[in-house]
This record gives structure tokens, C-alpha cells and sequence, in this order.
């Protein structure tokens, strides 16, 4: 429907610079209105039975796969990102779904028979309620699937509030999952800016709130949660580390270093931001990197030729070449300026590469979010692991090693919620869960996974007895286990 705002924000086709739409912002009344969607639809669909339920995301997910491509083809255009990293993006989305489709393996409570004399006890998972989803323009598909789809299996129902940035892959996965089956009201997309917001953290009909995006907007979205009594799980930003040891093979570290900090146009809170070149292995891999720089073909993400596409808005790429821009006079090396050569009119910014990167620069503090890698050089293992975990974030690290001891250190020392080893971007499985420590989350569980059904149940313990009338008596003291 259309918003009754009037106020409204553009959407651009960031290869090519130009306006392509625009969106309507929520007024609080239209959240107002999808919160009573959901809450009226609540009931129906906490009755429905997990098999009906674990058969409706067996079609969910069939609907998807068979049409990922299509959506693909909506994040390049609105996101930016090549076709090929954007079904990436679908897939893994889809990882998440197929996961929920055991729904009633993953929601089983426990049972005791004889817990005491003629007395059983269980435990059941019962919803929440409407529960909120506050997602970030990088990955306007696969992160709303972290949220809605185990938080729909476990029986809530769900408001989306994707970017306003590309809104339309949210449209139509509300239009795809209704062709699936879903009922009405179970699943719910507002547009808007801080206005809608607020008006989700506010609402007294919102159990749980579920967010992805920078670390002041996550600590607010935290903060206004909670002091209104809800759940609430806030991912904020990163500065993901990437360390070489100097038995490690330079080549694929390179290689690596390449896919984990241009992959995306480095538009990932997983992306690798800082190499970590540990002893003699820097200069040999600062050149290995260069040799690779130039090799990138960037372009617009509809030609298959194209391995990086331009960044979300022309304000964001301006900001992130300001980075390349400032190095110098903070003491960094330019090795490779990606402000030179770009192509095309849109909102492109070429691979940048920075070397000499010390922990009090800008580039080395901040979560560019862009195509820029710092490498950070450093004597020894203990110093590289002390940066990682003197760092306000905690998201993901890597280290790269052909040594097993080394490595295993390395996953007993580091202070992050996820970590690598020889692996880049160690975004987990989908029966695993994702989320970081320290700033990077706030709350405390991660999202997807086991934690996500957690997050999206409460528990409750039922002791029943059923005993003869005749041995009933009054006992006032406390309950004995005998």
C-alpha cells in the first residue's frame, strides 16, 4: 500500500547512478497497523500444527530456489552487488529456511515421568507474540531469512523494517511467501526511517526485536528495547582481523585476503578489513596483494565478467574514498589507490590497498565498509592476537597458518564470536549461530541456529500429577522431591 506520510526516500541503481524509484516512509500509524496485522493473526498461527507449519516452509523454500535467480537480479540493481554474490546471498538465506523446515526436531521440550511420587514434569517452547526485524541495506534478503524464518517456524509472527536503501527484495519475499501459502498477518514489511523505528522499539505489542547494523544504532536499538521490556538481539559493527603467520602459504593468504576484503565491495560486516602480516611474511604479502589488485574486474553486477560492484550510494563511496584520501597524512602507505580508474557513472570505487597501518589511524579504527584493506605489521603471534582483542569489536578473525598448534592457540586466545582458521569469512552453517562479542552484539543471543529458537520461544515447565481423590490432603510446607 501506499504510505500516508508524504515523506519518502530515493532508491538508485548504484552502477549506474541514477534514481530508479522511491520509497513511502511508515507514519507510527501504519506500523501501528502492521503490528495489529500480526497480532491478529497470531492466534491461527500458533494453533496451526508443526507438521502443517514444517510443511508450508518445505513449500516456502521450494518457491525460493526455484526463483532465486529473479531475486538475485533485484539486489543487483538496488544493492549494487554482482549477480553471482548476490544467489550467493539467496543461498545462503535458503540455508536458513531448510533448517527451519525441522522445526519440530528443533522445538521438542523434555519430559520426566516419576520426577517425584505420582508426578510428571516437561518443558515446552511456546512463541512470543509479534516479534520485529530491523535489517541493513548489505543483505536486504539473506538477513531479514535470519530472522523471519525461525522466528515464523517457532510461531510468532513477524514485522519486517528493511533499508530503505533497497527495499524492494523484502516486497517481494512478503508476495512470494503469501504465493507459498503463508496466511495474512503472519508476516508484515513497513517502510521507513528512524520514524518507524521508533515506533517498532515503542510498541506495547512487540515482544522481541531482532536487528543488523552499525554499532550506535544497534546500542540504541538495545537500549530503547529493553527499557520498553522487550527481547532484544542488536548486531552492530565490525573490524575483522585477518592474520598471516610466517609459515603461512602467501599465495592463498593473498587469494584470500582479496575475496574477504573487496568481495561485496567490502559492503560486509564480515568482510576482513585489516591484514595482520605477522614477521617476515608483510613485504611478500603486501606484494602479493598488489599483483592481485589489478586483476579485479569491476563493473556492473549484471555482467558476468564482473567480480565487484559499486558501492550503496554516492555519499557512502565518497565516504569510504576519504579513507584512501587521508592516509598519508596519518603516516599510511598507498599502494594501490582505488580512487584511480573508476569506471562507469555510478557509485564505483576500485580495490584500495593501504600499508603501514598502525591501531591510532582512522583507517584502522573505523569500520570503513568499503573496498579498502590496511595491513598492519607486527613482530610477533602475541602482539597480533593483543590487537584483535584490544579492539572495541569482536565480529569475526582469521588467522592463516600451515601450523596446528598455532591455530589451536589461536581459537583458545581470540576474543571474537567467530573465528577462522585458514577460512576468511567464517560465516557459520545454518545450524550453527551467528553473531560476534564485545560491541559487535548487544544481548545475548546470536542470530539463526539454535540460539534463534531460543530467542524466539520462552520456556515453560508444566508438573502434573493425577492422583486418587481419596489421598488428597492440605500440606503447607514446601514441595519435597520424593
Amino acid at each position: 500500500m501506499d504510505g500516508a506520510s508524504g515523506r519518502s526516500g530515493p532508491v538508485f541503481n548504484p552502477a549506474t547512478g541514477r534514481q530508479t524509484g522511491a520509497v513511502d516512509f511508515a507514519t507510527v500509524e501504519e506500523v501501528d497497523a502492521a503490528v495489529q496485522s500480526a497480532t491478529d493473526a497470531f492466534s491461527g498461527w500458533r494453533e496451526m500444527s508443526l507438521a502443517k507449519r514444517a510443511e508450508l516452509f518445505f513449500r516456502i523454500r521450494e518457491v525460493l530456489h526455484a526463483r532465486r535467480d529473479e531475486l538475485a537480479e533485484i539486489l543487483v540493481h538496488e544493492h549494487g552487488k554482482v549477480f553471482s554474490d548476490a544467489l550467493g546471498e539467496v543461498t545462503r538465506g535458503l540455508e536458513v529456511v531448510e533448517y527451519c523446515c525441522g522445526i519440530p526436531q528443533l522445538i521438542k521440550g523434555e519430559h520426566s515421568e516419576q520426577a517425584s511420587t505420582g508426578i510428571d514434569v516437561y518443558s515446552i517452547r511456546q512463541p512470543l507474540g509479534v516479534v520485529a526485524g530491523i535489517t541493513p541495506f548489505n543483505f536486504p534478503a539473506m538477513v531479514p531469512m535470519w530472522m523471519w524464518a525461525p522466528a515464523i517456524a517457532s510461531g510468532n509472527c513477524f514485522v519486517l523494517k528493511p533499508s530503505e536503501k533497497d527495499p524492494s527484495a523484502s516486497l517481494w519475499t512478503a508476495e512470494l511467501l503469501r504465493e507459498a501459502g503463508l496466511p495474512d498477518g503472519v508476516f508484515n514489511v513497513i517502510m521507513g526511517d528512524r520514524v518507524a523505528v521508533d515506533a517498532v522499539l515503542q510498541h506495547p505489542d512487540v515482544a522481541a526485536v531482532s536487528f543488523v547494523g552499525s554499532t550506535p544504532i544497534a546500542r540504541y536499538v538495545y537500549e530503547q528495547a529493553t527499557a520498553a521490556g522487550k527481547r532484544c538481539q542488536a548486531l552492530g559493527g565490525a573490524k575483522n582481523h585477518m592474520i598471516v603467520l610466517p609459515d603461512a602459504d602467501v599465495g592463498a593468504a593473498a587469494d584470500a585476503a582479496i575475496s574477504a576484503g573487496y568481495g561485496s565491495a567490502g559492503e560486509r560486516c564480515m568482510a576482513v578489513s585489516v591484514v595482520v602480516a605477522v614477521g617476515d611474511v608483510a613485504q611478500p604479502l603486501v606484494e602479493a596483494i598488489k599483483e592481485r589488485i589489478p586483476k579485479v574486474k569491476v563493473g556492473d553486477g549484471m555482467d558476468p565478467a564482473s567480480e565487484m560492484g559499486p558501492l550503496v550510494t554516492q555519499e557512502h563511496r565518497d565516504k569510504v574514498a576519504s579513507y584512501v584520501e587521508n592516509a598519508p597524512g596519518e603516516g599510511a602507505t598507498v599502494v594501490v589507490d582505488g580512487r584511480d580508474g573508476v569506471p562507469g557513472e555510478g557509485f564505483f570505487l576500485n580495490p584500495s590497498l593501504l600499508d603501514d597501518v598502525t591501531p591510532q589511524m582512522k583507517a584502522y579504527v573505523d569500520e570503513i565498509f568499503g573496498p579498502v584493506l590496511g595491513i598492519t605489521r607486527v613482530a610477533t603471534y602475541e602482539e597480533a592476537v593483543r590487537l584483535v582483542n584490544e579492539s572495541p569489536y569482536g565480529n569475526g578473525v582469521a588467522i592463516f597458518t600451515r601450523d596446528g598448534g598455532a591455530a589451536r592457540q589461536f581459537q583458545f586466545d581470540v576474543q571474537a564470536g567467530m573465528v577462522g582458521i585458514n577460512v576468511p569469512i567464517p560465516v557459520p552453517v545454518a545450524y550453527y549461530s551467528f553473531g560476534g562479542w564485545k560491541s559487535s552484539l548487544f544481548g545475548d543471543r546470536h542470530v539463526y541456529g539454535p540460539e534463534a529458537i531460543d530467542f524466539y520461544t520462552r520456556g515453560k515447565v508444566v508438573t502434573q500429577r493425577w492422583p486418587d481423590p481419596a489421598t488428597s490432603q492440605i500440606d503447607l510446607g514446601f514441595p519435597q522431591t520424593r
